[in-house]
Order: structure tokens, then C-alpha cells, then sequence
């Protein structure tokens, strides 16, 4: 006991004399031990720059920056009436890894933790060689550029507690893939132009196989091979372009499509190649000298359903939503000199199949559309604390009368 008591005390004698050896080298050059890096809140970002963007802790000169962020939250909800009482959500917890390797060299990874441990995903893990301002290599696993939330969804940036409708089951948010392609930006006095294209493995078959018994690309990204393989033997392309304004805000234009289907396996043609295809518009901008902030996206999605399946199958779908959010108190509160209250609202809207019966020509119903007022409270930038209402009706394929919820919910999210 006395020899571990004795390696004890010398261990923490020569990381306390480290420690301040470091502390008096680094304060010399106006530099601390530990130096938090903030995260960029200039009107200059681009949504394709929320990888990047977000506050990291530096130690000394290590190599290495971390950061992450953490939300969990209760709720209380009632379906028609009828509910099973109050839960508390662990969401998420997750983690980032920032590297400069060398001059124009970068590397970052996210690694998330789902609802506890119910998921570990790593969402990004990806190398940056930088060419030119407007031509940089990325390769690894990448965050597909469809739509504005699968780039920016980190739960401190939104004031509300789910995530958007349209942008989870419309956009299967988040969605990463293996692969590699070419980002850039140009700057030209008070306009950001920006591009990103990759090749990347696509989705599967679960699209349209899937216990829904409905089209879904959100199932089709839920097999973890798709790491490793393409499930069709073809790459998958995404794309987008977006262009920001300092003083009136940012518009993205984005595409992805490829072949989901294994058409061809050994050598023997299986199936036409059968493709699934998003486009999506993304926007953000504030009005009355920044006081109220406009957030929204629309994606519409066509996937080449085989004929054998059934109507409940759509082959096309379409959703959006946008957030309203102004700030209604900006005051010091209880010591947080940059304290802020703020209200806002969420309209969103999903429609999983627009067709018609082939039948009776008649419309399918299969759609939900919600509302979410919100107040939140951040004491910090990085941090939210939120409380939402959250009323939604369902309209099911034959267009029933609807099933509505109502949910009450409260939580944080904040980077640390």
C-alpha cells in the first residue's frame, strides 16, 4: 500500500509542476494552458460551415481540440385523450475531435450517443486538404449536403426540443455517408457564395422494405453495411449550392440521388436499377434589424417504386417546415451579462404519399402537419433551456378523420 501511496504523490507532484511550468511558458506568450475556442457567431458562416463551427477546448499544444454537446428533456403526451404519463429523454450526448494535421490538413469526427446507448453513430470522420479556397479534397464520412438542418442540426442551435418533421422522415436527418468529393467558397464584398459535391454510398432496399409499410428513406439509412459497401454497387451523388447575404441571410439549393436497389449480384441482372432522389431549399434570414429570425427548408422526394408493391408505396413525397423566433428580453439575468428570453413558432408539414388511388382516383392522405410555440431561456449562447407545445394531426392513407396529439415538453441542450 505505502509503494502505490509513494508512486501516487510522485505522479502528482510532476503534473502539478508540469502544470505550471506550461501555465508560466504559455501566460509569457499570452497564451493559456487550457483556451477555449469559440464557436464563430459572425453573420460570414455558411450552414456548410456548421461542421467546423462550433466552440472546441485546446490543451495547451496538443494536437487535439474536443468539445460536444449534450440535451435530454421530459414530456408529457396525450394521443385522443389518452396518455401513458410523463418520460425523460436522455437524446443525446455527443462528442467532436477537431485536428489540424498540418498547414491546410484538417480532420474532424462526431461520435453520437442516441437515446443512452440505444445508438452509437459516428456522424462525421472525415480529412480536409485544402487546394484553393474554392477547391478542398474531403474524404472519409461525410455529412450529405441535403437541405440546411442535416448540415446544421446540433440541438444549442435550435429552440426547440424535436427535430423537425421533414428534415428526420422527408430528409432522413442526419444522414452520412462514406466517401469523398469537393467543397469551396468565394467571397465578393457582402456576398458568401458556396458549393459541395460528393460521391458517397447510397441507401438500400429498406426504402421500400421496411416494417412501415410505407416509402421511407429514413429506414433505408439504417443499415450499418453502408459503411462499408454500396448496396447497389453504384455511388450516390450529393449536391449543393448556397449563396449568403451579410445583411439579408442564406439561400441553398441542394440535390442527392442514386441507385438504391441490388439490381445486379454474381454477374446476374436481378432488377431494373431503380433510384431514389431528394431536392431540397433551405433558408434562413432576419427581419426588423435582427429581431426576428426566419428558418425553414422544403424537400420533395422521388423514388422509382416497382409495380409490385402496393399503393401504401409512394413514389413521391413532400415536406417542409419553418421556425419564427424573435427575442423578447435581453438583459443581464441572475450574473449571465448576455442573457436572453426568446418566443417563437414552428409550422411543419409531411406528406408521406402524394398519389391517388389508381381505383377511384382520389387523393392518399397519408400527411401529418404540426405547430410548436416555444419560450426559451439562454443564459449563454451555447445553451438552451426550452419549453415547447407541441399539437400534430395525423391523417392516415384513406384519409380518416385525423389522430391528434398534444405534447408538453421541457429540456436543455448546451456545447460543452
Amino acid at each position: 500500500m505505502k509503494i502505490f501511496t509513494y508512486i501516487f504523490k510522485r505522479i502528482f507532484c510532476f503534473l502539478l509542476l508540469t502544470y505550471f511550468k506550461l501555465e508560466a511558458n504559455t501566460q509569457s506568450d499570452s497564451i493559456q494552458f487550457f483556451q477555449k475556442i469559440k464557436e464563430d457567431t459572425s453573420r460570414s458562416k455558411l450552414n456548410m460551415d456548421a461542421v467546423y463551427n462550433r466552440p472546441f477546448l485546446s490543451v495547451g499544444k496538443l494536437p487535439i481540440a474536443i468539445g460536444g454537446y449534450v440535451e435530454a428533456n421530459t414530456e408529457y403526451a396525450a394521443k385522443d385523450g389518452v396518455s401513458n404519463g410523463f418520460s425523460f429523454q436522455a437524446r443525446r450526448l455527443t462528442l467532436f475531435f477537431s485536428s489540424t494535421i498540418a498547414k491546410k490538413l484538417k480532420f474532424f469526427s462526431e461520435l453520437e450517443f442516441e437515446d443512452g446507448v440505444k445508438e452509437i453513430n459516428i456522424e462525421f470522420a472525415a480529412m480536409d486538404i485544402e487546394f484553393h479556397p474554392l477547391l478542398n479534397l474531403r474524404a472519409g464520412i461525410l455529412m450529405n449536403p441535403i437541405g440546411g438542418f442535416n448540415q446544421n442540426h446540433d440541438g444549442p442551435r435550435w429552440d426547440f426540443i424535436d427535430r423537425p418533421i421533414s428534415a428526420t422522415q422527408i430528409i432522413p436527418s442526419t444522414l452520412s455517408n462514406v466517401g469523398f468529393g469537393f467543397h469551396g467558397k468565394y467571397y465578393f464584398n457582402r456576398w458568401i457564395f458556396g458549393y459541395e459535391a460528393y460521391l458517397t454510398n447510397g441507401f438500400d432496399d429498406q426504402i421500400i422494405s421496411n416494417s412501415l409499410n410505407r416509402t421511407s428513406l429514413a429506414e433505408g439509412k439504417h443499415n450499418p453495411e453502408r459503411f462499408i459497401k454500396s448496396n447497389s454497387g453504384l455511388p450516390m451523388f450529393t449536391g449543393k449550392i448556397a449563396v449568403r447575404n451579410r445583411k439579408i441571410g442564406e439561400l441553398g439549393l441542394s440535390y442527392m440521388t442514386g441507385v438504391y436497389n441490388r439490381w445486379k449480384q454474381d454477374g446476374l441482372i436481378l432488377d431494373s436499377k431503380r433510384s431514389a432522389s431528394i431536392f431540397a431549399l433551405d433558408f434562413n434570414t432576419s427581419l426588423f434589424n435582427q429581431r426576428i429570425d426566419f428558418v425553414g427548408e422544403i424537400a420533395k422526394v422521388w423514388v422509382d417504386v416497382p409495380d409490385t408493391y402496393s399503393q401504401t408505396f409512394g413514389a413521391e413525397q413532400f415536406g417542409g417546415f419553418v421556425d419564427i423566433l424573435g427575442a423578447i428580453y435581453r438583459k443581464p439575468i441572475l450574473g449571465w451579462d448576455k442573457a436572453k428570453i426568446l418566443i417563437g413558432l414552428r409550422l411543419e408539414y409531411a406528406d408521406f404519399n402524394q398519389g391517388i388511388f389508381k381505383e377511384t382516383d382520389g387523393n392518399i392522405s397519408d400527411h401529418i402537419w404540426a405547430m410548436v410555440p416555444t419560450i426559451s431561456f439562454r443564459p449563454v449562447g451555447t445553451t438552451v433551456i426550452r419549453f415547447n407545445y407541441r399539437y400534430h394531426q395525423e391523417i392516415d392513407l384513406l384519409g380518416n378523420p385525423p389522430a391528434r396529439t398534444g405534447i408538453i415538453q421541457v429540456g436543455f441542450s448546451s456545447y460543452f
